[in-house]
């Protein structure tokens, strides 16, 4: 896209009207809040759906299966981005890629909200991983397309969009996962889809007036004859995979195990040869292959990072279902509740970092050291937790203030080294592959969720301080390894700081 098309764009986006942002800042906040209500939602309830009994509304799955199959939705949403990126630049542009997007995940939750089988369950899955693939990075790129590239407005727009993405997952385990555990699992799931319909409609009601051209170019489309190209390879793909799973499902050859360990190869290979084919692009420039022998490090700490953060989710929800004390002084607590601990946590503290960066200055620690301190708090709260097993035994429930103690600590983590990561990523990445770097920066995520697919089958509760100091010990030996060995990394930086 030519700078004269990115400025004619920004012309068709009214620039006032949203707390002195432009017009369209309007719409995406309350799509992306309303679809991060949706998805927060609905994953605040699902891991006790899948392994609650039948006679409880559940499925019936077995605990550490359920656990695996979050990890894996996770990492399969993560990896779907690239190629609703790859459509939403070839084919249809952005817009339409979130339009489509929130259609997949709204019908996802609809069968969800259908009392139905395993199979349906399975379905509803695929649906959500395609919409959650198209909608998530592409209403990310239309921000960006609101604002003209030396407009200072532009970081305060995306701190905005930030927050939005935040209130929607604090508010939506109180919702949903108050009707969805105390009431009905299905009526959960359904609130899950209106709150997806209702994004939808502030998008397309309101996307003509407050967006203008944003979104609706298509940035390098396809020709005639890549058309040709490219339709036949997913053609030929789609029939050979037909075909290999005819074969090996019959044949008991591809069962759940083996799916879990082929997502966890697929996590670590995709980014391995994202990586490998910019290292020898001609593109990229001596300097720019140093800086990215500098990221490899920081990708691999971003995986450790996730590893844990992302087991919120499964393993610590779990914890929190069946490990915590719920009842305190005559008030009940839902498990889904303490979903909520992340975003809430973040959206009082990311002012808080943001302020002690600029305070400190040239100060402030490098790159990879951040990275190290936010390894450091992942591993810490990971030990904070194994303590009440180790100080009252494993049978007995824990006070759920060492829960909130343990989410509170990953966040501190989390607000070192996330959107420290986002900026290195953009920082480091060879100018020839700016969005695939920033692709590359997600699907350390995915390998994350993909890792954890592994992992979690390990944990029970006789295992449970050995599973959580295990973990925790090898995230602070691996902050410290990093921390040690930051200076080669900043040299390699070539001047990046």
């Amino acid at each position: 896209m030519s700078g004269i098309n990115k400025q004619k764009i920004v012309d068709s986006v009214p620039q006032k009207g949203f707390f002195g942002h432009p017009k369209g800042l309007f719409t995406l906040f309350f799509t992306e809040f309303w679809e991060r209500f949706s998805y927060y939602g609905m994953r605040a309830i699902l891991v006790y759906y899948m392994y609650y009994e039948v006679t409880k509304g559940g499925l019936g799955i077995p605990e550490n299966t359920a656990l695996a199959i979050m990890s894996i939705y996770g990492s399969l949403v993560y990896m779907s981005g690239i190629i609703g990126g790859w459509l939403a630049d070839r084919i249809f542009g952005t817009s339409k890629a979130v339009f489509y997007g929130g259609i997949f995940i709204m019908l996802g939750h609809i069968v969800l909200a259908i009392p139905g089988s395993v199979s349906l369950f399975f379905v509803s899955m695929v649906l959500i991983v395609i919409g959650t693939g198209l909608l998530k990075p592409n209403v990310s790129s239309i921000v960006g397309e609101i604002y003209s590239e030396k407009d200072n407005r532009r970081d305060s727009g995306f701190s905005i969009f930030y927050m939005g993405i935040n209130l929607g997952g604090f508010l939506s385990p109180l919702v949903v996962g108050k009707i969805g555990m105390d009431y009905n699992f299905h009526v959960g799931f359904a609130l899950a889809a209106i709150g997806m319909l209702l994004g939808l409609i502030v998008f397309v009601t309101t996307k003509k007036k407050n967006l203008g051209l944003a979104g609706t170019t298509v940035p390098s489309p396809l020709s005639q004859e890549e058309k040709k190209k490219y339709y036949g390879i997913f053609g030929a793909a789609i029939i050979i995979i037909a075909i290999i799973l005819a074969i090996t499902i019959p044949a008991g050859y591809l069962t759940f195990n083996s799916f879990v360990a082929l997502i966890g190869i697929l996590g670590f290979l995709i980014p391995a040869i994202y990586i490998t084919v910019m290292y020898r692009s001609p593109k990229t420039t001596a300097v720019e292959r140093s800086r990215l022998l500098a990221y490899i490090p920081l990708f691999l700490a971003s995986v450790m990072f996730w590893a844990i953060q992302e087991q919120g989710s499964t393993i610590l929800a779990n914890y929190a279902d069946k490990r915590t004390q719920l009842e305190i002084a005559g008030f009940s607590i839902s498990p889904a509740f303490f979903q909520s601990l992340n975003p809430m946590f973040i959206i009082i503290f990311a002012p808080t970092f943001a302020w002690i960066w600029v305070k400190l200055g040239d100060r402030q620690p490098s790159i990879p050291k951040k990275f190290s301190i936010g390894l450091l708090f992942a591993g810490l709260s990971f030990l904070v937790i194994l303590l009440p097993a180790y100080l009252g035994g494993q049978d007995s429930l824990v006070n759920p203030l060492w829960l909130v103690l343990s989410y509170f600590i990953v966040v501190v983590g989390e607000l070192c080294l996330s959107p420290v990561g986002l900026s290195a990523t953009t920082k480091l990445a060879p100018a020839a592959f700016s969005a695939q770097t920033m692709s590359l920066w997600f699907l350390s995520n995915a390998a994350a969720q993909a890792l954890n697919a592994q992992i979690v089958k390990f944990y029970t509760p006789q295992t449970e301080m050995m599973y959580f100091g295990i973990i925790g010990g090898a995230s602070i030996v691996l902050s410290i390894i990093l921390f040690a060995i930051s200076p080669m990394i900043q040299k390699h930086m070539k001047g990046i700081k």
